[in-house]
């Protein structure tokens, strides 16, 4: 594995300056692209998998995560209130009970339910400067964040269908899970004092990892303050360990705010908030990605996905047509002349692009490109508009595969 903190900078994708603070890293331009391609994957996955998608402010009143049990929990780990008229204001911690007041803001029916409430949100954490690093521990998250509202009988499918959502995630983006834990609390006054409630949501997660057929180790004091979680581990270069993805069964949350919704027999009911996130934070989903991958991401997710070369300064005319022709397609193209050194030179420095299509003399007159994948592959000539075609349809399979057979 590479140690992302390194490569990251090297490959030009995010970077860190004093004057914006520690844990505060900013995105290059191919970073911006990495990070954009996830977010509208992720999108698109939870969309399809019947999420609904909101959007909530940064800050909250004191008063809202005194509701949550976020102040009296976890204020070591927020940022200190800010003045605001008579009030005071915090930067979120977390998005939950912004979504809990969404959910409480309408009336509810049994039939409305399972109601899937997502965002791709910024929370802020006051991180000690100690454990700050790279992308895997900063005080800026966005969060790929959901909140499933639904009753007690559903709650075990839909975390299940959420660790489903998880695994496909992975395989997607070549990410691997180094284990799955069940984290239970520990001892002291940072969890919730309610004993029933964990012993129920603790009771749920073990069968849930059953029905999946999941492999689990418990581990005490790694909870929520207000329940037990299933957590994803990832490793990075370093062999260090890091939760990625978390789904969390919660009876606090909808006990505090009051949430309800109307019965079958007409009657007031609590419903059951079921937490997940599929890729985590979007900072230490790509710090793994370049780690696993050493910047060769997969070709949905390259910041370049083709780079047209031409042999000579004769080809540069055909080869900056190519590249207008494939970003129309919505691809993204970029073109390396011979001004950037010997067509040698040029495809060593586009490595890590999956696909490079070498235009000489033969290919310019028949509207021709030879293909060369990032994996050695060299499936030869190929017309520019199969090519462009063939391209476009690996990508768009947001697959790992580059070249699927014709």
């Amino acid at each position: 594995m590479y140690d992302h903190r390194r490569l990251g900078r090297e490959l030009e994708l995010f970077d860190t300056d004093p004057l914006m603070g520690a844990g505060l890293p900013y995105w290059l331009p191919d970073g911006a692209v990495v990070r954009h391609a996830l977010e509208e994957y992720i999108r698109d996955q939870e969309r399809a998998a019947g999420y609904r998608h909101v959007y909530s402010p940064v800050l909250g009143k004191r008063e809202l995560y005194e509701i949550s049990g976020h102040w009296s929990h976890y204020s070591d780990d927020m940022f200190p209130p800010m003045k605001l008229g008579g009030e005071e204001v915090v930067m979120r911690p977390s998005l939950c009970p912004h979504h809990a007041l969404i959910y409480r803001s309408r009336s509810h029916s049994y039939r409305e339910l399972p109601l899937r409430l997502a965002e791709l949100g910024g929370m802020y954490r006051s991180e000690l400067s100690g454990v700050l690093g790279g992308l895997t521990r900063v005080r800026s998250i966005q969060l790929n964040d959901a909140h499933i509202f639904c009753t007690l009988e559903q709650a075990v499918d839909e975390a299940r269908k959420a660790l489903e959502l998880i695994g496909r995630a992975y395989a997607d983006l070549g990410i691997r899970a180094a284990r799955h834990r069940l984290s239970l609390p520990g001892e002291g006054g940072k969890y919730v004092a309610d004993p029933e409630l964990w012993k129920r949501a603790t009771a749920l997660l073990e069968e849930v990892l059953a029905g999946a057929g999941i492999a689990y180790e418990a581990a005490e004091g790694e909870a929520a303050f207000y329940g037990p979680k299933i957590d994803v581990q990832v490793v990075d270069s370093a062999g260090r360990e890091a939760t990625l993805s978390t789904v969390q069964i919660d009876f606090h949350q909808p006990e505090r705010f009051d949430l309800h919704y109307i019965g079958a027999d007409g009657a007031k009911h609590r419903p059951v908030m079921v937490h997940r996130s599929v890729i985590g934070s979007v900072e230490r989903a790509v710090a793994q990605m370049i780690e696993e991958h050493g910047g060769a991401f997969p070709a949905w997710v390259a910041p370049v996905q083709l780079v047209v070369l031409p042999v000579s300064d004769a080809q540069q005319n055909q080869a900056h047509d190519v590249v207008r022709r494939a970003v129309a397609r919505g691809l993204r193209a970029e073109f390396a002349g011979p001004e950037q050194g010997s067509l040698g030179a040029r495809i060593r420095a586009a490595r890590l692009v999956p696909y490079q299509a070498v235009i000489g003399e033969r290919e310019a007159e028949g509207d021709l490109a030879a293909l060369r994948l990032r994996d050695g592959r060299r499936p030869g000539a190929v017309p520019v508009e199969r090519l462009l075609e063939r391209i476009g349809a690996c990508v768009g399979t947001r697959g790992a595969e580059l070249w699927a057979a014709a």
